[in-house]
């Protein structure tokens, strides 16, 4: 990043807790998703240390014992906390027809994990009449967590929690299409971008260096809601945006762009996208 300085913003120092209460209604759901989280993550990571190997679903998407026994964990656990409450997941699908629908990714990252890369995450978040309004995803085997609540800000703080205070994130303030770097999935989507705009490297957290301020934005055209509804969020409380295919901002639309709210404007005119459903 050297030459922009305006990349790098400090990060407020913030706490899930005093976060939490600060939003009315959202203190006892954040505490149940950091509660159901913590026991997930335990679960997960023990499976991770002893190694286990994927195998292919119908869609052709790798699933393993971990994927399934941590998915089997957090139903029991939402649904013993919140019986009136849906819940959507990657494994096992949707249970319930409630608005507040709990949207479950139990291994977020199955090939990461598979061949013993650290690079996996845990998402739990709540939709509540189509609206992501908190997001936590844990990735134990980096020691790194990171939630959000609607009107509470992003956050970020090492995992298991310990002395060491959270961070508040914030996206970068890049406003130019000359100075942005922008991450894409996938090499046949690169040639997508404006003339002029870098490349971010390929790494295997993305969205963390996004809103960290690290890179401006991120194109990923793929995956499911439970891949994008806490990233969504995530991003729009550090101050960024996202655009679906479509222009919306849901997360079952296929993904969509990711970027700073200065330059997302700019971005979706380059990359032709609606700007209204």
């Amino acid at each position: 990043m050297t030459g922009h300085p305006d990349r790098h913003r400090h990060l407020e120092v913030g706490d899930p807790g005093s976060t939490a209460s600060s939003v009315a209604g959202g203190a006892a759901d954040l505490r149940l998703a950091f509660e159901v989280s913590e026991l997930a993550a335990q679960l997960a990571l023990a499976y991770f240390r002893s190694g286990v190997a994927a195998t292919l679903k119908d869609d052709g998407t790798p699933v393993t014992e971990a994927d399934r026994a941590v998915e089997r964990l957090l139903r029991e656990r939402l649904s013993a906390a919140r019986p009136a409450d849906a819940l959507l997941g990657e494994e096992f699908g949707r249970l319930g027809t409630s608005d507040r629908v709990w949207i479950i990714d139990p291994v977020d990252g199955t090939s990461f994990f598979s061949r013993g890369d650290p690079n996996w995450r845990i998402h739990v978040a709540l939709e509540v009449a189509g609206r992501t309004e908190l997001a936590v995803v844990t990735a134990p085997a980096l020691g790194r967590r990171w939630w959000a609540i609607r009107g509470g800000g992003s956050f970020e703080s090492p995992w298991p929690r310990g002395e060491t205070a959270p961070r508040r994130l914030r996206v970068s303030t890049t406003s130019h299409l000359a100075d942005a770097r922008v991450d894409v999935l996938g090499d046949a989507h690169r040639d997508c971008l404006p003339p002029g705009v870098a490349r971010a490297p390929a790494t295997p957290l993305p969205l963390v260096e996004l809103v960290r301020g690290e890179i401006d934005g991120f194109l990923v055209e793929r995956y499911h809601l439970w891949d994008h509804a806490p990233w969504i969020l995530l991003v729009e409380e550090a101050g960024g945006r996202f655009t679906d295919r479509t222009g919306g901002h849901a997360g079952d639309q296929g993904g969509g762009l990711y970027s700073n709210a200065l330059l997302h404007p700019h971005l979706l005119t380059a990359l032709a996208y609606p700007t209204h459903p």
